[in-house]
């Protein structure tokens, strides 16, 4: 745990930091993100000490870093950096050994470190070991560089805009990479960066920052769901969340308040609320508001009724979503199975809403029309 307690940072009159208070959970990937002097950087460097807080304190598991021995915490850190920091002198091998040799290893255990770490990021060690920076690629130098942050294993990863000046699809397979590796590894990683895309697919957390203000400290579907205020909601942009389709919630667009009936109604009461409410089904629920079935109006054409229940014609066999399945699984669903109604229950069977093919598509077309106008 990584906790930053009246962290303020000042160079002459111009306040960088201004009172920051955040943790840092333990095993998470969490980006620091915001306008370009916003403070992000400086943040970061706290963290290691190259740069010291004007006032406050920064904890690490507890223990007050500036009480620590520099050298040892920088040691116990990893860092990873845009310019990835490999000495352009030395071999991949000695980039990556000159780390592993600062902890005093045997020659066998280092090898074979430095082999581990090179199949961690996904470079082949005969092809690249002995080649130097010049000789790689910008993406196969950041790799570089990522193996060597995660050399002596440390338990926390601080990594500067590492993938800012790469290509896009460089970029995005290096995202990709870091995914894979913190699944592995669960690493506790605090990852600085310019772009809200990257913030988004890879972090557990997001920290927006502008003015030396941590202005909203949260996960990315609830920033891009629920943005504090008006900086953050421009920050993200109005339409941020179609980017991230996986964050949109079936709980975010279905009808909470489905018509029903009762089993023991009469076919003629629920064609009648059915007139009234202006649908063509109902959920049909017992007393608890458990889903027994699904009533629609279509199956009374050319059948008599008369004396009869709900219960004698309710649709047993059906399909159900539940509040927190992605927008994306359900759309996969309704396509695959072609429904044009399907119940949204909980985890016990309680109706807790509708989703139909005409609210899906009202919400669909918001991105198109939402913050044009």
């Amino acid at each position: 745990m990584i906790v930053f307690k009246n962290v303020s940072k000042s160079f002459g009159n111009h306040k960088i930091l201004d009172n920051i208070n955040i943790e840092f959970a333990d095993n998470t990937i969490t980006c620091l993100i915001g306008e370009s002097g916003c403070g992000k950087t400086t943040l970061l460097k706290t963290i290691n000490r190259l740069i010291e807080p004007t006032t406050g304190s920064v904890f690490i598991n507890g223990k007050d870093i500036s009480k620590e021995n520099v050298i040892d915490l920088r040691r116990s850190l990893g860092y990873a950096i845009q310019q990835t920091g490999l000495f352009p002198h030395m071999t991949i091998r000695e980039n990556i050994e000159i780390i592993l040799k600062l902890t005093k290893k045997k020659k066998e255990d280092i090898a074979n470190r430095t082999l581990e770490l090179m199949d961690m990021v996904g470079l082949n060690a005969s092809e690249y070991l002995d080649r130097y920076p010049s000789e790689l690629s910008g993406g196969q130098q950041q790799r570089v560089g990522i193996a060597r942050a995660f050399a002596t294993d440390p338990d926390i990863i601080l990594m500067d805009e590492p993938f800012s000046a790469l290509d896009p699809m460089t970029r995005s397979a290096l995202q990709d990479e870091l995914i894979r590796i913190q699944s592995r590894y669960k690493k506790t990683i605090i990852f600085v960066t310019h772009d809200m895309n990257e913030a988004i697919k890879i972090a557990d957390k997001i920290a927006i920052l502008n003015e030396g203000h941590v202005i909203q400290y949260d996960t990315p579907e609830k920033i891009l769901k629920n943005p504090a205020n008006d900086f953050v909601k421009n920050f993200v942009g109005p339409k941020k969340i179609w980017s991230s389709p996986e964050f949109i919630k079936v709980s975010d667009i279905m009808i909470e308040h489905p018509v029903t009936c009762n089993p023991e109604y009469s076919i003629f009461y629920c064609l009648n609320k059915m007139r009234m409410a202006k649908v063509d089904t109902l959920m049909v629920v017992d007393d608890k508001n458990v889903l027994l079935g699904i009533l629609y109006a279509d199956v009374f054409t050319n059948v008599s009724y008369k004396h009869k229940k709900a219960k004698d014609f309710i649709e047993k066999d059906f399909l159900v979503t539940h509040p927190e399945e992605s927008i994306v699984d359900l759309l996969d669903l309704i396509d695959r199975e072609k429904i044009t109604t399907m119940p949204v229950v909980d985890s016990k069977g309680h109706l807790k809403g509708l989703i139909t093919r005409s609210t899906l598509l009202t919400y669909m077309s918001q991105q198109f029309i939402k913050g044009d106008e």
